[in-house]
């Protein structure tokens, strides 16, 4: 492909110069020799010999300029169409590799121009690429790690309820219940996020007061933050602040993160909610205190499946898929999501347009 098309251009451009020269050529003969020939005349000299002479010098200058205009433009053109069409060489190659399942193909990017945005463009999907593949290949791994825990639980008990191993108790069935119902959640989670994709489809965007939005879910948590002894303030947020959002997808928004919050934060901590206007979008913000990711997994927390407890305690729960559904429906309705991490807190963070 490389050669075909660099023949192509270089006999685009061999094309111009040959019409060009011919252009130049028919000119002389035609205008500078009629010009010629009147001049002649004018100082009442003879113009047969002169003219021949005239022509045949312009001829041959010509053709010789014709011939290192020729050289010349062959050679920089080829030298320069050859360095454009090396990374379109590159691309058609990695993207090749890409094909077959390769990700780790670097692109050699050596220009600023067209084709360097064009390969910088390439380079950063790829890099996409590679992540999501790696993000698919973790997905199925957790999916399977968090089914089959329960699921050994429950074939363990069954199989000693029949072997009468363990005698069928109201113990053994809360413990039954328990497993099942965890996997139902997680069943659960896969279909909100599955729903949260997509979102756009079903979007109904109103004004909405955050305060109001809030005041509307934080009453489900009233009993689990009392169980820990979590202080919540609220003192910091505007009343006044709004935001276009679509209410049942900003109060999903809400409840995923209070419960991330209440899931996080150690017995006896605080979070306060707060609100914050920006240029064009109200940014609202959650500080727990406690620490359960570093500074390095902080670009990861929202992806799918990613838990920062490393030992995947079930004293935690979830699965890694809350805060991977927030992060759908807020970018869906035009926001952003993030986090930050200080010695003693954590802070997660939407910001929605301001109505």
């Amino acid at each position: 492909m490389k050669k075909r098309l660099l023949w192509k251009l270089l006999g685009v451009n061999m094309l111009v110069v040959a019409f060009v020269i011919v252009v130049v050529w028919l000119a002389i003969d035609y205008l500078a020799a009629d010009y010629f020939v009147v001049l002649m005349k004018k100082y009442n000299i003879s113009p047969t010999s002169s003219h021949a002479m005239f022509v045949g010098a312009i001829h041959r200058y010509l053709i010789w300029a014709s011939l290192g205009a020729i050289l010349l433009s062959v050679t920089l053109s080829y030298y320069f169409i050859r360095r454009m069409l090396t990374p379109l060489t590159q691309m058609t190659r990695i993207a090749g590799q890409i094909a077959g399942g390769d990700y780790t193909a670097n692109l050699d990017i050596t220009t600023q121009d067209e084709i360097g945005q064009l390969a910088r463009a390439f380079s950063r999907m790829a890099d996409s690429l590679q992540r999501i593949e790696q993000l698919r290949k973790t997905m199925v791994v957790d999916v399977a790690h968090e089914l089959r825990t329960p699921l050994t639980n429950v074939q363990g008990y069954l199989e000693a309820l029949v072997d009468d191993v363990v005698p069928p108790s109201r113990a053994t069935i809360d413990l039954l219940q328990e497993e099942t119902q965890r996997l139902v959640g997680l069943v659960e989670s896969l279909l909100r996020l599955s729903q949260a994709d997509a979102a756009t489809e079903h979007l109904d965007m109103l004004t909405i007061k955050v305060n109001e939005a809030l005041a509307r879910v934080l009453p489900v948590f009233e009993a689990k933050f009392s169980g820990k002894s979590i202080q919540v303030d609220t003192q910091a947020i505007d009343p006044q602040a709004t935001v276009l959002a679509d209410p049942h997808k900003l109060a999903q928004i809400l409840d995923n993160l209070l419960q991330n919050a209440w899931q996080y934060t150690p017995a006896q901590g605080t979070l306060r909610i707060l609100t914050k206007p920006l240029k064009s979008a109200v940014q609202v913000m959650l500080t727990n205190t406690g620490v359960t990711v570093s500074e390095d997994d902080l670009g990861l927390i929202f992806e799918r499946f990613f838990r920062g407890e490393k030992s995947r305690s079930r004293q935690h729960g979830g699965a890694g898929i809350g805060l991977a559904i927030v992060k759908e429906l807020v970018e869906v309705q035009g926001g952003r999501v993030g986090a930050a991490v200080s010695k003693t807190e954590t802070t997660l963070w939407f910001s929605l347009p301001a109505a």
